[in-house]
């Protein structure tokens, strides 16, 4: 059987030693004689697991007691407009323009009635080839919104903006893949998908001081009420919650997010290293604004960029077209992929690069 390497932007790739440990106990959880899918989610065996998972990933992030880890659904496209629905007491926030999501993010918060969204800072100009400089902010903002990682563009923020507003990241695409100084946001939210489990699961870290501070919300919408509840208003999503709980567990393995870092780190390296010499191949983005969980490049031929991703397919390399909003290519790397798919990647690059050249 021929080997595939999944290089997906998402759903992604999760670990095969998870994904082998829900295979075992799908039929029957702990010996229940039910699917983890059929168990309630008011039953003591999702109660374990719900708590678990919850410090689990308090643990792995190093967040202090003041933080609710909420487990909802609804992808981090509802969080663009429920983030400011719950924290936006003046109406005035700041966002910073990195790209596609944080673009939508922007919409959505413009919907909401009397919002003023100010775009601070903005790398358009290098069409999202870098991450902008923050300038010193002189209104007083709710919030300043960042995306941490740029998902289509292949850019991340490398150092956080200093700001006195709370700092909040749509964190997506390299959550539990980058070390960053957690404790100084004022809210985190991530689609699962891409790093932590399957697709219909949002995590949203939200600080306590944030909360309450709007009342009269939709009640699916209020940070208050879900925490106060536990992500368990309505019926939360037992799988994925299950599935997020065991990659929690399989981080903490490999020594947790500063563990899986140093490992990302070192398969980002291996295809930044080959671009950087190749002579077909090369990435469109500023070395120092570089993700390492998500890598577009281009031979800057779109017929030869197609003849590529179809060899590639071909040959178990899948998912390798870039975005439809900037071609090319694009490898995601996420905390899952193992290292070998990189240096396979590189071997098949290298001799695609051999024979475009005859």
């Amino acid at each position: 059987m021929q080997q595939v390497y999944n290089f997906a932007a998402g759903p992604a790739v999760l670990p095969q030693p998870v994904l082998k440990q829900v295979q075992a106990e799908f039929l029957s959880y702990h010996g229940s004689g039910m699917s983890v899918t059929e168990i309630s989610h008011r039953s003591s065996l999702f109660q374990d697991i719900y708590h678990d998972a919850e410090q689990t990933l308090r643990q792995l992030m190093g967040l202090p007691d003041n933080y609710r880890i909420l487990f909802l659904q609804g992808g981090a496209s509802l969080q663009f407009y429920m983030l400011p629905l719950n924290i936006a007491t003046k109406r005035r926030a700041a966002y910073v323009d990195t790209g596609h999501w944080s673009q939508k993010a922007v919409t959505e918060a413009e919907k909401i009635s009397g919002m003023q969204v100010d775009i601070v800072a903005s790398s358009k100009a290098s069409s999202y080839t870098t991450i902008p400089v923050m300038p010193t902010l002189t209104k007083d903002y709710d919030y300043v919104h960042i995306t941490t990682n740029n998902t289509i563009e292949g850019t991340a923020f490398t150092q956080l903006p200093e700001v006195t507003a709370p700092l909040v990241a749509d964190m997506s695409s390299n959550i539990l893949a980058q070390n960053y100084p957690f404790e100084k946001f004022g809210v985190i939210y991530a689609g699962a998908q891409k790093n932590i489990a399957p697709a219909g699961l949002t995590v949203v870290i939200v600080r306590d001081d944030l909360l309450g501070q709007v009342t009269g919300l939709p009640t699916m919408l209020d940070y208050t009420l879900q925490a106060q509840k536990e992500s368990a208003y309505n019926t939360p999503p037992v799988f994925d919650i299950y599935t997020a709980g065991l990659v929690f567990h399989w981080l903490q393995d490999r020594g947790g997010i500063a563990g899986i870092e140093k490992i990302n780190r070192a398969k980002a390296g291996i295809l930044y290293d080959y671009l950087a010499q190749s002579k077909l191949f090369s990435s469109p983005v500023a070395a120092d604004a570089r993700s390492m969980t998500n890598v577009p490049f281009v031979t800057g031929d779109p017929e030869l960029d197609a003849e590529f991703v179809a060899a590639a397919d071909a040959a178990g390399f899948k998912n390798l077209k870039g975005h439809r909003l900037v071609g090319g290519m694009r490898a995601s790397l996420y905390n899952a992929l193992p290292i070998d798919a990189v240096a396979a990647l590189v071997d098949f690059m290298e001799k695609f690069e051999k024979g475009a050249g005859k």
